[in-house]
């Protein structure tokens, strides 16, 4: 049984058909023209519903919309409530401050932002993009408290960008507690599309420490594997060092480790004075070049190795030392001394023992 034919309003039918094919109009809107020319034809409305896509409730609702109000019964009806647009201003000032302690979170998220402001989290996401903003993220930092740490800093700058004629810079450190890690199951090699993997759990095997005197000119490191890292490991490490260089002037950059600083290297040192040593400040270690090269075994060697023991581990940090030393490049230093005092920005009135 067909439903009662809807009566169109004068000039309504041209202007709902144009709807149906404007390209410009919103979809809800056009679908509203569509159900009342099917209705206007006499099409049930559960057939207009089924051709639609639409539930038979809808079809009702906007054919009485239209009875009692016409064209403009199918327009949106304005909603009360929040506006959509939020001041951004708001919203970042909100976020640069710490959540609620009812909360009970450090920072906040931008779903758990948008229900304390009363908007859609969207919103907030935007905004934050918009600022540059991330509350997720964290960073360290570290200020140096060496009373000399402007005279530290020349000196080993300076050595880096002129270093002393006739003279072998070296910096010396050590990498500690290195573990020998073997994984449970063979690692799966990479492939296009996929990067290698390995297994989640492992055993470890041990640690080694790699002791490791970088030559900056050339790039070249002294090194040596040892089971543990204290002042008579070090000693000896230095001795090796001499003996790799007989000749002239070595020049040491080396950080404020205990063991560096004992008695028994104190005195070695004072028996060879043609090596002379140059501490970085506290909580300066990075001005060690030798860390650069660090960085680099570990993940070229180590971070991805696997490791059934410690001789192991150690016979594969000697082979990638000597494949290094084959392909060797200088290590250059760009950076002046004024310009990391500047960046460092230390106050004055800071002054600690070491």
């Amino acid at each position: 049984m067909r439903a009662a034919v809807l009566g169109l309003r004068d000039g309504d039918r041209e202007r709902l058909s144009a709807w149906t094919r404007a390209s410009t109009v919103k979809a809800g809107l056009a679908q509203r023209a569509r159900i009342v020319l099917l209705a206007s034809e006499g099409v049930t409305h559960t057939e207009i519903a089924e051709r639609l896509g639409v539930s038979r409730t809808t079809v009702v609702t906007w054919r009485s919309r239209y009875e009692r109000s016409g064209i403009a019964g199918l327009e949106d009806r304005s909603r009360s409530g929040r506006p959509r647009e939020v001041d951004r201003s708001a919203i970042i000032t909100a976020t640069l401050r710490p959540p609620p302690k009812k909360y009970g979170v450090t920072h906040w998220s931008s779903r758990l932002l948008a229900r304390h402001l009363r908007t859609n989290h969207a919103t907030i996401a935007r905004a934050w993009r918009h600022h540059g903003v991330q509350p997720w993220r964290c960073e360290t930092f570290k200020f140096s408290t060496d009373p000399e740490l402007i005279g530290k800093v020349n000196d080993i700058v300076g050595l880096y960008l002129a270093p002393p004629e006739n003279a072998i810079v070296l910096c010396v450190d050590e990498k500690s507690q290195i573990q020998a890690l073997d994984r449970t199951a063979p690692m799966l090699p990479m492939r296009p599309n996929l990067p290698a993997r390995w297994s989640h759990d492992y055993k470890r095997n041990g640690t080694t420490t790699l002791f490791a005197a970088l030559e900056i000119v050339t790039g070249k490191v002294t090194a040596a594997c040892k089971p543990r890292h204290r002042h008579q490991e070090f000693l000896a490490f230095l001795k090796q060092v001499a003996r790799a260089y007989p000749e002239g002037e070595l020049h040491l950059v080396m950080d404020n480790y205990a063991a560096h600083k004992r008695v028994e290297v104190h005195d070695w040192l004072a028996a060879n004075p043609r090596i002379k040593v140059h501490f970085t400040p506290t909580s300066g270690s990075w001005l060690n070049l030798v860390e650069v090269w660090f960085a680099i075994i570990d993940r070229q060697a180590i971070r991805r190795g696997t490791f059934r023991s410690v001789a192991n581990l150690n016979a594969k940090i000697r082979a990638f030392i000597n494949g290094w030393n084959d392909r060797a490049h200088p290590f250059v230093w760009t950076k002046p001394a004024e310009e990391i005092l500047a960046k460092a920005n230390r106050p004055t009135t800071s002054v600690t023992d070491h």
